[in-house]
């Protein structure tokens, strides 16, 4: 009965971590909205790296040749990926940005060339109707350029998801991630050099702490612990309620606002990224069973 009942706080604990992960996800683009208030979208993106960086390099000891060479591709997508986002997110709202960027989970096995089933792409075509919704009333925002560059960020960011599994599923995380914050850190030095917050205030350091040491270093490090610890299946369905989240602090803390057009598109994105995540879930774990079934009936031929 102890043994139950330490597994079952073990198992509410791990819980509990990638929820606080989606959380601080949702809550970086109300940050990064902020923060861009008051200081140039480059010179934020630097200084998230730059202290990502300084905080990561402590836990790395050594780095192979090729986390540097891996770690320095990705590091270049992952950028793109962060500059879309950060200025989508100064053109739209909090809650905006949120939503549209969780297409990156239907989009991430398209874009992997994965083949799916058909309802996989009714599960798209859901959440394409609510984006077109979300953008095309008196919403939560007008249609304009933030909403279509966190489009385009949602894109670019499952083709950075694709490249990652394709080329570090066997390398260390937290190398090939502390190369990428020192990537960035290197890409975004120049044009932030001249623009860097001398008199800000200590809100705006805060808040481009707290997107730094919270929303990556944080997140990233408490995602792998929880991921080791539980399903992939679980892990995923906890972490796909950022969304949620995005739109929760964006409604309490920013004052956006939901009229009926915008309602039924949120509704239509998180139930078609939810549908489509379970598909492709699904697929996948059909798959590794017929490979283990393939296998077992060759050692036993």
């Amino acid at each position: 009965m102890t043994g139950h009942r330490c597994a079952v706080l073990a198992s509410r604990r791990t819980d509990m971590v990638l929820l606080l992960v989606a959380i601080v996800w949702g809550s970086s683009y109300l940050a990064a909205k902020t923060a861009t208030g008051s200081t140039p979208v480059l010179t934020v993106l630097f200084l998230r790296y730059g202290i990502s960086a300084l905080a990561l390099v402590l836990f790395v000891r050594r780095v192979s040749r090729r986390e540097l060479r891996v770690g320095g591709v990705l590091g270049l997508s992952q950028a793109a990926v962060l500059v879309l986002e950060t200025y989508g997110v100064t053109h739209t709202s909090a809650a905006n940005a949120g939503l549209i960027i969780s297409l990156t989970l239907v989009l991430t096995p398209l874009l992997d060339r994965r083949r799916m089933p058909p309802r996989f792409f009714l599960a798209a075509g859901v959440c394409i109707v609510g984006v077109g919704l979300l953008m095309s009333g008196d919403g939560l925002h007008a249609p304009g350029l933030g909403d279509l560059l966190m489009l385009a960020a949602a894109v670019v960011r499952a083709a950075h998801v694709a490249l990652v599994g394709r080329l570090a599923t066997d390398l260390r995380p937290l190398q090939v991630t502390t190369v990428q914050t020192v990537v960035g850190t290197a890409l975004f030095a120049g044009p932030a050099v001249g623009h860097l917050p001398t008199d800000a205030g200590a809100a705006t350091w805060l808040q481009l702490v707290y997107l730094a040491l919270f929303c990556s270093v944080f997140a990233f490090l408490a995602q792998t612990w929880a991921v080791q610890r539980t399903s992939a299946s679980r892990a995923s369905l906890l972490l796909g309620t950022e969304p949620l989240w995005a739109v929760a602090i964006g409604i309490i803390l920013a004052g956006d606002r939901f009229t009926v057009p915008a309602a039924a598109g949120a509704t239509l994105i998180l139930l078609g990224t939810t549908w489509g995540q379970s598909i492709e879930r699904r697929r996948r774990l059909l798959g590794t069973a017929q490979v283990h079934q393939v296998l077992g009936e060759a050692r036993a031929g």
